[in-house]
């Protein structure tokens, strides 16, 4: 049966009721909507977020700085609950002004510098430490699939994610519009990654650090109410061999469960403050 065929109105209104799981929150306006501060720890970073992919991309990358010797990238991190709305509170929205996660505050210089937006915040902590970014003509080649992974993640969790796994009703034509997207997205990858060890070529670096967690969901079926079977992921050899190898990496281990507040207590992590307080955890 064709979907309902909806005629937009001449003039968009916010008195629709959207409904789906976010209905609550989401509105077209931004800013903040409450006064709240946010909390503070010792370190250089703070860093406030929640373990979706676009959160994983950050702890994984402060994990994978102090496991190469970079003591500096020592970070606190805080867990902001976006369906509880914590990203609209008036402290996180000055350092984020889009109200997102993640966000970060660089305090080790003279006058703090705010971050956000997850593909910002991997370039700054990658050219500030010299790590996990080239120097060299690979440079150009790891910078294209960094934002090929940024300009994507839309389309899996806005588009395929939403209208799959959230949206109230579900609709053949946007579910079958972001799940060939989906799937092209992961042909691209699966291409590139038949040639290459890596994104970016023979080294890991953040196009991988900023993919791997998206693109590793899908392969593990803990995505999206496990969309791998829907989508067949299990036809892109290439991505699978990548998402695992990285999956094993123990930085990655530790960075995946840093902010995420849900499933066995002991794979959850809701603040980082040191290496201790993986002490007990399932990793």
């Amino acid at each position: 049966m064709a979907d309902p065929i909806y005629t937009p109105p001449a003039v968009w209104s916010a008195d629709t009721v959207s409904g789906g799981k976010f209905a609550n929150i989401n509105r077209p306006t931004a800013g903040a909507r409450e006064q709240k501060e946010l909390p503070t720890g010792e370190h250089d970073f703070q860093l406030y977020s929640l373990a979706t992919p676009n959160g994983v991309k950050v702890t994984v990358m402060f994990e994978e700085l102090l496991e190469a010797g970079h003591s500096g990238a020592e970070y606190d991190a805080f867990t902001i609950n976006i369906s509880d709305g914590d990203q609209f509170g008036s402290g996180f929205v000055e350092i984020n002004p889009n109200s997102k996660i993640p966000a970060l505050l660089d305090r080790s210089g003279e006058t703090p510098i705010r971050i956000f937006e997850s593909g910002a915040i991997l370039l700054h902590l990658a050219e500030k430490f010299d790590a996990f970014l080239p120097t060299d003509r690979t440079r150009g080649e790891v910078l294209s699939w960094l934002f090929w992974q940024i300009g994507s993640a839309p389309f899996i969790g806005g588009g395929f994610g939403h209208f799959y796994a959230y949206a109230p009703e579900k609709y053949e034509y946007p579910i079958n519009r972001y799940a060939m997207e989906v799937k092209r997205l992961f042909d691209v990858a699966d291409q590139r990654l038949a040639q290459s060890e890596y994104l970016g070529g023979n080294d890991y670096s953040i196009a991988d650090i900023a993919a791997w967690p998206w693109l590793a969901g899908f392969v593990e079926g803990t995505i999206y109410n496990d969309a791998r079977t829907f989508l067949s992921i299990d036809e892109y050899e290439h991505v699978a061999r990548w998402a695992r190898q990285i999956g094993e990496r123990p930085a990655v281990n530790r960075g995946r469960i840093v902010n995420k507040a849900w499933g066995d207590e002991d794979t959850q992590l809701l603040e980082r403050h040191s290496p201790a307080d993986f002490l007990g955890k399932k990793l």
